[in-house]
């Protein structure tokens, strides 16, 4: 009568790699068996020193670029986080952001990678979050930083514009990040790109 085979499963954090070792015991001649499968944690892929994981996701900053996807397969665009320009200067002695809040300019360059001219209002994929990721939209000021995109902006298969586009924001609030979406943000891809 031949015994039923009981398992053990014990988990060992050696070097960089979270060991799993599953023993499967049984009366039969053979023994034990142990199989050994590296399984990655958190933990194990911490390099010493208490720094990013080496597996993490590398964060786009200001001058990275990411491609991104429109909702027709032929609408693609690599998308640039070229600058910013926090408290920005309205270029019109008329405009002024409203009582406690200030201009936030950032410049992107577009490129559009598809086969379909990019045309857009790049303004209306585009926002700016605080650590919280409170949300601040675009808002229409030309400013000091540099010439706005054209809207619509519309760009040749291959080809590429370069824009600021502006946001009022709180003046207490510190803004960490910048997303960018093709098809006025309703593409199924955002870029995101640290700046604080």
């Amino acid at each position: 009568m031949s015994a039923t085979p009981r398992r053990r499963t014990a988990s060992l954090l050696l070097g960089a790699a979270l060991i799993t070792l599953t023993a499967t015991a049984c009366n039969s001649t053979g023994g034990p068996s142990v199989a050994t499968e590296p399984k990655q944690s958190a933990a194990a892929s911490a390099p010493a020193g208490g720094g990013k994981p080496a597996d993490a996701p590398k964060v786009a900053q200001v001058g990275d670029t990411i491609p991104l996807k429109g909702n027709d397969p032929a609408d693609t665009a690599e998308v640039t986080l070229v600058k910013v320009v926090d408290n920005a200067e309205a270029d019109n002695e008329y405009v002024h952001p409203a009582d406690g809040k200030r201009f936030v300019a950032v410049q992107f360059r577009i490129k559009a990678s598809g086969k379909k001219a990019y045309s857009d209002a790049p303004g209306n994929g585009a926002k700016v979050l605080d650590a919280q990721g409170q949300a601040f939209g675009t808002t229409v000021a030309d400013t000091k930083a540099g010439p706005s995109f054209q809207v619509p902006a519309t760009i040749a298969p291959g080809e590429s514009a370069l824009g600021f586009v502006t946001f009022e924001v709180p003046k207490d609030v510190k803004v960490d990040k910048a997303q960018f979406g093709l098809d006025s943000g309703f593409a199924p891809q955002t870029g995101q790109w640290k700046i604080g």
